[in-house]
This record gives C-alpha cells, sequence and structure tokens, in this order.
C-alpha cells in the first residue's frame, strides 16, 4: 500500500500558513484603522488635527494649539491699538464740563472766562468759538446770540482733565445804558457740537437790547483764563 501520509502533511501545512497569514493579515489592517495615525510621508485631511484635539491627551493636540496662538493678536498689542483710537477726534460735549470764571472788570467792560474742562478717560480736541446764550429760567434766550471776536483759531488738545477757555465780554449796563435781564442759565455749546452744556449764572444783569448791547466771545485757547 502506498504512503499517503507525507502528501497529507505537507497539505495540512499549507493549509495552516495560509490560515496564518491571513490572520496577521486582518490584525496588521485593524491596528492602523483605530489609531488613526498616518502612515510616514502623508499628509493629515483637512481638520484632523482639530478634531484629534478634542481627545484629552491626543498627540495631535500640539499642533492645533500652536496654530491657534499665532494667528492670535497678542493682548498687549491690541489694548496699545485701542488706546490709539481713543485719542483721536474732536472733544463731545457728553465728554466736556462747562464753567464760568471770576469776573475780571476793566474799563467799562465785564470779562469772563468760560471754562470747557475734558471730564472723559481719553484725550479730544476743540476748534474755534463754542456757542452761547443767556436763558431765563423757563430756557427762553435773553438777547441775541454773542458775536464772534476778530482772533485766529486754533486746535486745543485736551488730555483727561485739561481745559481750554474762551472770552466772554460785555460794557458794563450801568455804564452803557442797554436794557439788561439777569439770565438763570449760560447755555455753553462745545465747537462742532449740537447740544449745549448748562451753567448757573450768578453774576447778575447782562445787556439784551439798546445800544451797546452787544456780547462778544473769543476763540477758544488752551488753559483756563488769562
Amino acid at each position: 500500500m502506498a504512503d499517503t501520509s507525507q502528501p497529507v502533511r505537507r497539505a495540512a501545512l499549507f493549509a495552516s500558513g495560509v490560515a496564518l497569514l491571513g490572520l496577521l493579515t486582518a490584525c496588521g489592517s485593524e491596528s492602523a484603522t483605530s489609531s488613526g495615525t498616518p502612515e510616514p510621508g502623508s499628509v493629515p485631511p483637512p481638520g484632523s488635527a482639530r478634531s484629534s484635539s478634542a481627545e484629552p491627551g491626543a498627540g495631535t493636540a500640539a499642533p492645533d494649539d500652536t496654530t491657534t496662538a499665532a494667528g492670535a493678536v497678542p493682548s498687549g498689542t491690541a489694548g496699545s491699538a485701542s488706546a490709539s483710537a481713543r485719542t483721536d477726534g474732536r472733544c463731545h460735549t457728553g465728554e466736556l464740563r462747562a464753567s464760568v470764571g471770576r469776573v475780571d472788570p476793566g474799563a467799562g467792560q465785564r470779562n469772563f472766562p468760560v471754562v470747557l474742562t475734558n471730564t472723559s478717560g481719553r484725550t479730544c480736541t476743540v476748534h474755534g468759538y463754542p456757542g452761547a446764550a443767556f436763558v431765563d429760567a423757563s430756557g427762553k434766550q435773553l438777547g441775541p446770540d454773542p458775536e464772534r471776536a476778530p482772533g485766529s483759531p486754533r486746535t486745543v488738545t485736551l488730555a483727561p482733565g485739561s481745559s481750554a477757555w474762551a472770552g466772554l465780554s460785555f460794557s458794563s449796563p450801568q455804564i452803557s445804558g442797554a436794557r439788561t435781564a439777569t439770565p438763570a442759565t449760560l447755555l455753553v455749546t462745545p465747537p462742532d457740537e449740537r447740544e449745549p452744556l448748562k451753567v448757573r449764572w450768578t453774576a447778575g444783569e447782562v445787556p439784551v437790547g439798546g445800544n451797546a448791547s452787544s456780547v462778544s466771545l473769543t476763540a477758544l485757547e488752551a488753559g483756563t483764563g488769562p
């Protein structure tokens, strides 16, 4: 009888080898899929680093964090830009306080410094003449608007807390004989603004009509008075 055991053993051994090779191939494929790690030299798909960073301790989180930091504007630089922007532009009514200084009499004139003070936290500018009007307790204007005195208006830069002043002048009514009234308030409007500031008027009567009744106002200049 022919001996068939050797061919059978070879066939069995070949089948076992094929099965083992298939098992190893399957295990290797499953490992690469679950790790998500690209092969050396391959390019990860867009967004893969950001998605991976959602996992605590993921090895791809560091590149994502680095990209974010490089694209961010340093806080100190952003603050400097904002501060620079706040120093530009004219002073608005809501950023100023108006006041009237002490009378400076002389040669039949009554002269008052009308002062605008920067109460904001930024540097701003004023240029030219403020507006002014005397009004009674009901808000009705007394007399015409002041005339602008000849001068050369210039821009005054006001840091926070700094002031500019304009001279308000008129002939003393006792000397001029002009018709007078006693205002309750002086309205002061900063240059190029529409809303006035209210200042309580405590300096007595002012000319509102008749001869020599004009009131004049100078352009603003730095400081609180002469």
